[in-house]
This record gives structure tokens, sequence and C-alpha cells, in this order.
């Protein structure tokens, strides 16, 4: 029976495990956690291919637990109580490990028909997720679990675990593997952190390879072939696609224009063009905004011809926008503003309106159309002084002038007249 590359080389010990020394090292405190031998429910958060399921069959094996597996995905309710029904047998003297893959998929119900099993300890609880748990997970199973953060693998830990599968794939073939300059590196970087596609893409390469007098070649171009974009996390329906969207902004709103072009490049590259776009939009009125009000035109304009062009040449006006923006002044004045009105309006309140400022009408009791409006055009520097807001907000600020040079401009321009 065929058995992938990644399930052959599957780590049999916390020491083999690539990547996650912030658990795993030598203090880590998942490591600690598994030598000492008491296991709680715990529930493991990040990406694909990242070791959650490995380091779950590592602390199955130390504890000498009898470990069941279900994907939530597929599993119901009676596979539970299958396993259930086997606690005070022979089949599981020691307890049960649970390892629950894609527990975001089990509804409440589901969830809930764990908790007196996993309180009893009779049950063991590993579950995994590639989703913010904190939002996927129902607090009854959180309260219970401790939640480990798998990290996304870096480049240089993928580039050893290639290594070592191009070593295992050299003896089962009895073939030399010849890569090119940059072809192993590349599938270290292209594989996005996902352990499991680099290694599926090592035996693509040896399977396509045209052996030559014992050898076996590994071209750039081959290895570009397998990977391509299969790796990029930016699926709309996951954490990552608003990850990569949050980090855009947040790069560019602290002013990192070296960080806003990497998120910008990955969002592209995942085919997110249009989610760029928007999220682009958007942080010239928010982050930018009163401080350099020209970015908005300017932004509009960049993503309408990136939407015109398309891809590739897409990237020039979105580069130039992203580029801009992190490197212009910033300024959430205008926005926070309204949204501390938009909270009063929410509270009711607010009233009538000043009579001077309503539609110009004839009261019915009175007729009177006069209604004491004064036009600020007919008055020097444009100004008059007279009540805006109703008289239940009167004098309520909402609006602060921003540090920065437009807005202190505006500011001593208008206390001038003020005055």
């Amino acid at each position: 029976m065929y058995q992938p590359l990644a399930d052959l080389l599957r780590p049999q010990s916390l020491d083999d495990v690539f990547g996650q020394e912030h658990i795993l090292g030598e203090t880590g405190i998942l490591r600690r956690l598994i030598s000492s031998g008491k296991i709680p429910n715990m529930i493991f958060y990040g990406p694909s291919g990242t070791g959650k399921t490995t380091v779950a069959n590592i602390i199955a094996q130390q504890t000498n637990r009898t470990l069941y597996k279900l994907n939530a995905t597929t599993a119901s309710t009676a596979d539970i109580k299958e396993i259930v029904s086997q606690l005070d047998t022979f089949l599981a003297p020691n307890g049960v490990l649970l390892y629950l893959d894609e527990i975001q998929s089990f509804n409440k119900k589901q969830q809930q028909s764990l908790l007196e099993h996993i309180e009893n300890g009779k049950i063991t609880l590993i579950a995994s997720t590639t989703e913010n748990p904190y939002f996927y997970v129902f607090n009854a199973i959180l309260s219970r679990s401790t939640v480990f953060e798998f990290k996304q693998i870096s480049a240089d830990a993928a580039l050893q675990a290639i290594r070592r599968a191009v070593a295992y794939m050299e003896q089962r073939t009895a073939l030399k593997a010849e890569a090119e300059d940059g072809a192993l590196e590349y599938i270290a970087g292209a594989c996005g952190g996902d352990l499991r596609k680099a290694m599926n893409a090592v035996e693509v390469l040896f399977s396509v390879g045209q052996p030559k007098d014992g050898c076996i070649p590994i071209s750039l171009a081959d290895a570009r072939s397998v990977t391509q974009k299969s790796a990029l996390r930016a699926d709309r329906d996951g954490d990552n696609y608003y990850d990569l969207l949050s980090a855009l902004q947040k790069s560019i709103r602290g002013s990192d224009p070296d960080a806003a072009c990497h998120y910008l490049a990955r969002l592209l590259e995942a085919g997110q063009m249009q989610s760029a776009c928007r999220r682009l939009m958007v942080i010239a009125a928010e982050d930018v905004g009163l401080a350099y009000p020209q970015i908005l035109p300017i932004v509009n304009a960049c993503v309408d011809m990136a939407l015109k062009l398309g891809m590739p040449e897409a990237r020039i006006p979105l580069g130039d926008a992203a580029v801009l923006m992190a490197t212009s002044p910033k300024s959430n004045s205008g926005h926070i503003a309204l949204d501390a009105a938009l909270a009063d309006v929410r509270k009711g309140k607010g009233g009538d309106f000043p009579r001077h400022l309503q539609n110009v009408h004839a009261d019915t009791y009175t007729m009177e159309r006069e209604q004491g409006y004064l036009y600020p055009h007919d008055f020097p520097n444009h100004y008059v002084q007279q009540q805006y807001l109703p008289d239940e907000l009167m004098g309520t600020k909402y609006y602060e002038y921003g540090p920065n040079k437009l807005e202190q401009a505006a500011k001593q321009y208008w206390d001038a007249i003020k005055r």
C-alpha cells in the first residue's frame, strides 16, 4: 500500500521535530510537560504541516496511552460514543488519548459530548485547528484545555527537513540526487512553512526525474513547477487570509514600507489582488487620513489602474500606493471623531435640531419663515459663531486636531479667526 513520504518520515521523538523551538526546545513548556507524563487536555493551534499530529503521536507513545484519531469534518457524536464504550475495558487500560483534528468543524453539541469524559480524565483530548481557537472552539472546551500555538516552520528548518527527505529517497531509490544550486532552498521557501508540502515536492521530484549514471537531477525549474503558489496561505475562509490583510494594514500604519511590500506581495501571489485593493483604500482613509488628504484620490487612482491592468502589471501602482502610504504622515482623527459621534447617536443622544439649522419652512401656528440662521459667507473670513450641535450635546468635542503639520496648520487658522 502506498504511504506518502511525509508519513514515512514522520518524527518518532521530539528531538526529530523541526521547528517549534518556542514550545519544544530544551526549555520549552510543552517538552517539559510531555516529559512529566502529566498530560492535560490541549489544543494545538497553527498552520497545516507544522507538526501538530506528529507531536500528538509522540505524546501517545511516551505516555503509553491508546490513541484514537478523529477528523471533525467527517466524525460524528456516534464515533465519540464508540470510543467512550471502550474506556472501562482492557482495550484502554491507561485511558484514551483522543486526537481530534479540525475541532472547529464540531458544533456545540458535539463538543459538549466530550466534556464529561475529559473532566473525569478518562479521555485526554488533544484537539488541533488551523483557526484561532478563541473564535472557533466553545468556551467549555477552552476552559478545560491548554492552548499551544504551532508557528509556521522557518525556511531554515524546512531546508533541514528537505535534506533529510532527499537522503531518505536516495537510500530508497539507490540514486544520488544532484540538486541544482538553489533548488532545495527554493522548495524550503515556497512551501510556506508546511513540511508536508515540502515532503510531497521532494517525492514528486524523485518520481519525475530522469536517472542517469546512478544519479537523479533536481532542477530549479522543476522545483518551481512542483511548488508554484500552492503553499501560499490566503484562503478566504481561514484566519490566515485576514491575518495577511491585518499585517498589511498594521505595517503601513506603523510606517514600515518593507513589511508593507512583503505582505502585499503575499496577497498578490495568492491571487488576492482585489482584497488588497480594498484594504489599501481603507488604509488611505483610516490611517493616513487628514494628515495627507490627497492620499485618497492617489490611492483610488492606483487601485483603479491595477483593476484595469490586471496582474502582473497591477503590482506597479499597488506597490506605489503601499510605499507612499507607509512613508506618509499618519492621522486617524477624522474617523475617531465620527466613531465618537456614532457612539452618542446609538445611545439616543441628540434630540431636536437647532431651529436655525432646519430646512426653511413656515410653521403652521406662526407662519414664521425667518429662523435666525446666520449665513457664514456673509461674514468676514466666511465664519460666524452660532450653535450647530443639538442643545443636549452643546459643548461636546468629537474632533481633536492631529499633531501632523496639515492639521496643525488648520488649527492655527481657525484659532486665529475664532479669536
